[in-house]
C-alpha cells in the first residue's frame, strides 16, 4: 500500500484550490481511518475556503458529507471494524462531560466539533474521524448518494422530523435546492400534505415528480394567499437563504404554525410580532442532527426511496465542481467521487 494521498486544501482565506499529495494518517485512540469513496460539496464549505469561521486553522481539506469504509481503527475503538461502510458528517463529535452532553443532547455539546473545520475532511482519498462521528451506512445506498444524505439530508429530515407537524397537515417545502429537493420527498415520505414554494415555474414540473401534492410560484401569485387557501401551512422550511423572502412567508403559517429555518441567510430576518401573537405562531433555526441522525436518515431514505439528485466529479476537478456549486448552477449536490467516476 502506498503511503501517499492526493487531497484537496485550501491554505489561506480566499486562497485557490491546493491538489497536493500528502502522508497517509494514522487514527489515535477513538479515531478511525476512512478511506473516502465519495464526498459532497456543500455551501458550508465557503466557511472553509472564503475563510469566514473565526479561528480556522490553515491549511486545510475541508468536507463534511463524507462516505467511505473504515480502512484502520486506533485504539480503545470496538464497536466499529475495518471494511466497514460509514458516513461523516457536519458533526464532527461531542465531548460526553458538558452540561448537554450529560442531558443526551449531543447536538448541542459546548465543545462539539465540525468536521472539515476541526479536522480535515473528506476532499482527500483518507481522513481521520473520531468515532462520535461516525454513521453506518446501508447496504444498498451507495457512495455518492450517501455523502450529501449527511449534511443536506440529516439537515433537512432531521428539521421535518422534530417540527411537530403531524401526518396530513399541510407542509411548504421554500427553495427547490441542494435541501430543498430532498425537503419536499422526505415532506411527502412523511404523509404531509406537501406544497413546494419557488420564484418562477421552472421546476414546477420536478417538485411534483419529487412529490409536492401543490407548486407556488412565488413570482406568479403570492406565496402566503396562496397557503391559507391550504389553511395555511404548519410549517414550512425555508431552504432558500433569502432574508427577505423568508420573513414574507410569516404570514402563511396556521395558528400554532413553525417557520423552520435550516439555512441561514447572512441578512437578519425583518418580522412583524403582531402575526406571531396573534396567530401563536414561531420562528426557529435547526442544527442538522448527530451521527446517529445521519444514520436514521439514510436508513429512512434507502427505506422509502429518496434520493439526491447529484453531479459528480473527481477530485482533480474540486474547483470546477466548487464553482457549480457557489455559483447554484448546480442541480442540486456536487459530489466528489475517489474512482475515476464523473458525470
Amino acid at each position: 500500500m502506498s503511503t501517499k494521498m492526493k487531497a484537496a486544501q485550501v491554505s489561506k482565506p480566499g486562497g485557490n484550490w491546493e491538489l497536493i499529495e500528502r502522508d497517509i494518517p494514522e487514527p489515535d485512540a477513538g479515531q478511525v481511518r476512512v478511506k473516502v469513496e465519495a464526498c459532497g460539496i456543500c455551501h458550508s464549505d465557503a466557511l472553509v475556503k472564503e475563510g469566514f469561521w473565526p479561528g480556522l486553522q490553515y491549511p486545510r481539506v475541508p468536507g463534511h458529507e463524507v462516505a467511505g469504509q473504515i480502512d484502520t481503527v486506533g485504539d480503545n475503538v470496538t464497536a466499529w471494524i475495518s471494511g466497514q461502510r460509514v458516513g461523516v458528517g457536519w458533526h464532527g463529535g461531542h465531548c460526553f462531560v458538558c452540561e448537554q452532553c450529560r442531558r443526551g443532547d449531543f447536538a448541542m455539546c459546548v465543545n462539539r466539533k465540525v468536521t472539515g473545520i476541526d479536522f480535515d475532511g473528506g476532499y482527500a482519498e483518507y481522513m481521520i474521524a473520531p468515532v462520535t462521528a461516525l454513521a453506518a451506512i446501508p447496504d444498498d445506498l451507495p457512495a455518492e448518494e450517501a455523502g450529501p444524505f449527511m449534511c443536506a439530508g440529516v439537515t433537512v429530515y432531521n428539521a421535518l422530523r422534530n417540527s411537530g407537524a403531524r401526518a396530513g397537515e399541510v407542509v411548504a417545502v421554500h427553495g427547490i435546492g441542494g435541501l430543498g429537493h430532498l425537503g419536499v420527498q422526505y415532506a411527502r415520505q412523511m404523509g404531509f400534505e406537501t406544497v413546494a414554494i419557488n420564484r418562477g415555474n421552472d421546476k414546477e414540473a420536478l417538485a411534483r415528480k419529487l412529490g409536492a401534492h401543490h407548486y407556488i410560484d412565488s413570482i406568479a401569485t403570492d406565496a402566503v394567499t396562496e397557503l391559507q387557501k391550504l389553511g395555511g401551512a404548519r410549517v414550512i422550511l425555508a431552504t432558500a437563504p433569502n432574508a427577505q423572502a423568508i420573513s414574507a412567508l410569516v404570514d402563511g403559517l396556521s395558528p400554532s404554525g413553525k417557520l423552520l429555518v435550516p439555512a441561514a441567510p447572512f441578512e437578519p430576518l425583518t418580522i412583524s410580532m403582531m402575526p406571531l401573537i396573534s396567530g401563536r405562531r414561531s420562528v426557529a433555526g435547526w442544527y442538522s442532527g448527530t451521527a446517529m441522525d445521519s444514520q436514521d436518515t439514510m436508513e429512512f431514505s434507502a427505506l422509502t426511496g429518496v434520493h439526491p439528485m447529484i453531479e459528480k466529479y473527481p477530485l482533480e476537478r474540486v474547483a470546477e465542481a466548487y464553482e457549480q456549486m457557489h455559483s447554484g448552477k448546480v442541480r442540486f449536490r456536487a459530489v466528489l467521487t475517489f474512482g475515476g467516476e464523473e458525470s
